[in-house]
């Protein structure tokens, strides 16, 4: 514990004890000191505000009287629990005392205000007993012994270098990795040199403002990934939303904007799970050539995942002019704490990333990237993923096969790969009703108007009553009994 910052004065009316006094007691009221923390003892606290110890002797010893904490012999003094210490009535502390002798009104933290109104909303609310959260993932299966295996031995084999600042776009030998994996899993065509390595996608993007440059009118698929939208918002980028059809961004409807970048997810589009076409890629491709500075962003999130017909190539995997900004992650395939992500630039953005971005330092860890490097090299990746895809498609039939009764009253769209399906009212449901009663359920659903852009702000219900179901994070009893649960909540709909 260190010294506490305590503010005395000499005409605030009080002792200098009882201002210590205080304000350790308001601390532990407002959990700002919490059960067990250890204090400084008398002596440090002393010399740090420059008092006598006599003086923090006092304090110590009023807040021990009252409860707030104790002394354990030769190890010092700690908080106390307070839970039931002391008890509000008619608005005046009943039975806490200052040094004063007076009795105190008692005064709220914002702290403790905020705790008692998430309280009194909780309330009366049902428990949230199914959570079809389409961002969530199975870690049961995570191989712990063997990423714990692999850490050890780097560990034990660690040199100075492996300390020392690495290359800025990652190392080599992890960027050579990953683009043998991203050749052979997605066709993507590219050298080591334009692979970069960032903490996730938000750092990547960063890198992409400075590659592209601010205020750069951007075209976005709507819905789409809300986040990229926020973080394109924070760039001062000049956003279009263009509307997403049963084929993904609707290209005659881009060539009206005056977007110079597109942000595509063409192999699995969120939150629509809309697989893009060859016909459409290759517009989007055409709409690219036709001008030197227009570029695709493809978001390959989680392309590991397709559960019926062959892999889908990535569209950089079409691209012979240099047009596509490929990005990925290992968030969804591996885990999301391991916040590895890469991008792979054109060789003409390549150029332009070392002149403007060159010094910035890579965001990974030269150990993290040692450890990733060798589970994918050494073949550990490739059977953990193949044994989620199992785990997932079995999931994913489940699901749908629980699903069965919801035809009358449902569509169900954005099957066949991802972690999530999409339910739409065929009787117009409003979105808010339909979470609304499955909340009183205990079945938490996300709506898909959170992902949308234009057609929310302009009140249009192009998806109206559509809900999504994520199923990465359920098994399938829970899934079951989340599915009931959504019977007896929609029984009125289907």
């Amino acid at each position: 514990m260190n010294d506490l910052t305590i503010q005395l004065t000499d005409n605030a009316g009080k002792c200098l004890y009882q201002q210590i006094y205080e304000h350790i007691r308001d601390e532990i009221r407002t959990g700002k000191l919490r059960k067990g923390e250890k204090l400084p003892s008398t002596r440090s606290l002393a010399e740090y505000l420059q008092v006598a110890r006599s003086t923090v002797d006092f304090a110590y010893g009023q807040l021990t009287a009252e409860g707030y904490i104790e002394a354990r012999p030769c190890r010092g003094y700690f908080v106390s629990q307070v839970e039931d210490l002391f008890h509000l009535s008619n608005g005046v502390e009943a039975s806490t005392t200052s040094g004063t002798g007076r009795n105190c009104e008692p005064v709220k933290s914002e702290k403790i205000s905020l705790m008692e109104g998430m309280q009194e909303q909780a309330e009366g609310k049902t428990e949230v007993l199914y959570d079809f959260s389409p961002h969530a993932i199975s870690l049961k299966d995570f191989p712990y012994a063997t990423w714990k295996k692999i850490t050890k031995n780097i560990l034990v084999d660690a040199n100075s270098e492996m300390f020392a600042l690495g290359d800025a776009q990652g190392d080599r030998e992890l960027r050579e990795t990953i683009s043998r994996y991203l050749h052979s899993s997605r066709g993507v065509n590219c050298a080591p040199e334009q692979v970069i390595i960032g903490a996730g996608t938000d750092y990547l993007f960063m890198l992409l403002e400075k590659i592209l440059g601010r205020h750069v009118p951007i075209a976005m698929e709507d819905p789409s990934y809300k986040r990229a939208y926020r973080v394109f918002q924070s760039f001062a980028y000049e956003i279009e939303a263009i509307p997403v059809d049963e084929n993904g961004m609707d290209v005659e409807k881009l060539r009206n904007t005056k977007a110079r970048v597109a942000y595509v997810m063409p192999s699995h589009q969120y939150p629509t799970g809309v697989v893009m076409p060859i016909g459409r890629r290759l517009e989007l491709l055409k709409w690219a050539d036709e001008d030197e500075d227009r570029y695709l962003i493809e978001d390959d999130y989680d392309s590991e995942f397709r559960y019926k017909g062959k892999p889908i190539p990535s569209l950089q995997a079409s691209d012979r002019e240099g047009k596509v900004i490929y990005m990925g992650t290992f968030s969804k395939s591996i885990a999301p704490a391991i916040r590895v992500g890469y991008m792979v630039l054109p060789l003409k953005l390549l150029e332009v990333y070392r002149k403007n971005c060159g010094f910035y330092a890579c965001t990974v860890s030269r150990i993290d990237q040692r450890i990733l490097n060798e589970f994918i090299k050494n073949g550990y990746f490739e059977r953990y993923l193949n044994k989620m895809r199992k785990g997932y498609r079995e999931r994913h039939d489940f699901l749908l096969n629980q699903l069965e009764s919801f035809k009358k009253g449902f569509r169900i769209s954005g099957e066949n790969a991802g972690l999530h399906i999409l339910l739409t009212s065929r009787k117009h449901i409003p979105e808010e009703e339909l979470l609304k009663a499955a909340a009183e359920k205990g079945v938490r659903l996300y709506g898909i108007s959170d992902a949308c852009m234009e057609q929310r702000q302009q009140g249009t219900t192009v998806f109206e009553g559509t809900v999504l179901l994520g199923y990465g994070a359920l098994e399938k009893q829970e899934l079951f009994q989340g599915v009931q649960k959504l019977k007896e909540a929609w029984s009125t709909y289907l």
